[in-house]
């Protein structure tokens, strides 16, 4: 146990470790699995899972809700609540301005569909039920 703090205090921590005490992912095999996945790049470079992040280190972060770029600023071994993981990282205005616009695109594409795709509406319905009764 001692060794795993010491390890912390020398600035030697994991990238799946510091991506999952970020709270980027649940769970270290989940952020292993990306990084495996190339959803996560070292300052450019895909890294393995056992790659020792410093401070000042750029990682794009490729996830579901969007892609993250962010500045290391803090490193530990240790998930933590929310507030003292986002003292582990500084996002670029960049990604936050992407991420942010990708949001309002997404909700904006939420109610609209191609006439004709998905489930019909009630008013097709209707129709479809009328013109097959004509015959």
């Amino acid at each position: 146990m001692a060794n795993k703090e010491m390890d912390d205090a020398a600035g030697k921590v994991r990238i799946d470790k510091w991506l999952w005490a970020a709270r980027f992912f649940k769970t270290r095999g989940l952020a292993a699995d990306a990084i495996d996945g190339g959803k996560i790049r070292y300052d450019g470079e895909r890294p393995k899972p056992a790659k020792e992040v410093k401070l000042g280190a750029v990682l794009r972060i490729t996830r579901s809700d969007g892609e993250w770029e962010v500045i290391v600023r803090g490193l530990s071994g240790q998930r933590r609540g929310a507030p003292e993981a986002s003292l582990l990282y500084e996002e670029t205005e960049q990604s936050r301005q992407r991420r942010e616009q990708a949001a309002l695109t997404k909700e904006a594409d939420h109610a609209m569909r191609d006439h004709g795709m998905g489930r019909p509406t009630k008013r097709d319905r209707r129709l479809i039920k009328r013109f097959n009764e004509g015959y």
